[in-house]
């Protein structure tokens, strides 16, 4: 005897659709970045196409903030160019690794008949605050020395 398949709409809470509302804005943010964006050749700055101001640090001291590149690494990541976004800025392309894990996490949860929300709550989150915190360091520490040295 098989098993019924879930039905997706019943049985979750209130903050499963929100996740799933958020997954769904984070790629949608990702297609809007692919496709409205143009990677600036410098390496930094594409956030500017957004309205967003240029980086402070970049304008006083010419020395780049941890943020420096990830745009720009997002949006090249989206487009396909996958060696320039790793080059550019390696956190943003982790970052944009991270937004598709999220989508596809959520997506595949739900339609398995998972509450979401149940679910991130059995996610140990400091492994990955620290795996985020030294990859953002480590990007920073690269685009340091691209901008510096390059």
């Amino acid at each position: 005897m098989e098993a019924a398949p879930p039905v997706l709409w019943a049985g979750r809470s209130r903050e499963h659709w929100l996740i799933l509302l958020l997954a769904a804005g984070a790629l949608a943010g990702l297609a809007v970045l692919g496709l409205a964006l143009e990677p600036d050749a410098r390496g930094v700055g594409t956030h500017e196409q957004l309205g967003l101001r240029p980086c402070l640090t970049m304008e006083l001291w010419n020395v780049p903030c941890p943020g420096c590149g990830v745009t720009t690494s997002v949006t090249l990541a989206t487009q396909g160019r996958f060696l320039d976004a790793l080059k550019n800025q390696p956190f943003g392309f982790a970052v944009w690794l991270f937004v598709l894990g999220f989508v596809a996490w959520a997506a595949l949860g739900h339609l398995r008949g998972r509450d979401l929300w149940e679910r991130l709550h059995a996610v140990r989150a400091r492994p990955w605050l620290w795996a985020g915190g030294v990859l953002c360091v480590t990007g920073w520490i690269y685009k340091l020395w691209l901008v510096r040295f390059s």
